[in-house]
């Protein structure tokens, strides 16, 4: 079946944003659920794989009051689930299977959160490779910062950095972080971070640079206390957003691969010319 034959796309729908969803009344319609309210256990049963995925639920399944026809031109409000693809993936496992098109949904939908997914991974792998480019830059730059602060000696700097850890990772230092993300020795932390986490602490990075320069602090104690009061301010803004702490965010493959991918990608580009 192709994609933009299949009665799932006519039935996809499209936000003033662009962002794509379903109608859970549609949906149900399309698979042969005459009685909504046998759909609405279905739906259910997603919802719940949904949350036992660590999915954030309420980005899936949006509950909403629907406009429905009842004859002679007259309408009623009813509720309605506006779903997501992946929703409407969980959606199609727990649906009947008995049904054929049921079977044709289970395929598409499969086959379709996986070109999203890896859609996604790719966004994932150049916003990584970019703000660890970004990261790099501005660790020189904080380590400058830190020199004319007075943190000179390799040993002292390392100790500033822990102190900046330490303020956004609610007491982790370092090393604590380096065995929570179960890494080898060698292995550096900030190459195993996924996108979010590598902005926690570019942002945490740059202010702590602003932080010494413009009230020219100088001493190492002085400069440790600035960074871990800079990092936990960070700390506390992810807090009051409603985002998930840095220690709580998974390990990231190592960049270290995908520089070199990159690298190989635009090597096969552009070969050497004879």
């Amino acid at each position: 079946m192709p994609s933009e034959t299949t009665p799932f796309e006519t039935i996809r729908r499209t936000n003033p944003a662009g962002n794509e969803f379903w109608s859970s009344r549609d949906f149900a319609k399309v698979l042969g659920y005459a009685d909504y309210r046998n759909f609405q256990s279905v739906i259910e049963s997603a919802r719940t794989a949904c949350f036992n995925s660590s999915q954030r639920v309420e980005d899936h399944f949006v509950e909403v009051t629907d406009m429905v026809e009842i004859g002679s031109g007259a309408q009623r409000s009813v509720k309605t689930v506006m779903m997501s693809r992946y929703a409407c993936y969980l959606v199609i496992q727990n649906a009947d299977p008995a049904k054929e098109i049921v079977a044709h949904g289970q395929t598409y939908f499969a086959v379709q959160t996986r070109r999203q997914e890896l859609s996604d991974a790719e966004i994932e792998e150049q916003r990584r490779l970019s703000i660890r480019s970004e990261l790099r830059k501005h660790n020189s730059q904080l380590a400058d910062a830190a020199k004319d602060a007075g943190v000179v000696e390799p040993r002292d700097y390392a100790i500033f950095q822990n102190h900046g850890y330490i303020g956004l990772y609610g007491g982790l230092g370092a090393q604590d972080i380096h065995r929570r993300k179960g890494l080898k020795q060698g292995e550096q932390i900030l190459d195993h971070m996924g996108s979010t986490e590598l902005a926690a602490n570019l942002f945490r990075a740059t202010q702590a640079e602003e932080k010494l320069r413009r009230e020219r602090i100088i001493g190492k104690d002085k400069a440790n206390t600035a960074h871990r009061e800079v990092g936990a301010k960070v700390r506390q803004t992810i807090q009051e957003l409603g985002g998930t702490m840095p220690e709580e965010l998974p390990t990231a493959e190592s960049i270290k691969k995908l520089e070199s991918k990159t690298r190989k990608t635009l090597k096969d580009k552009n070969p050497p010319q004879d």
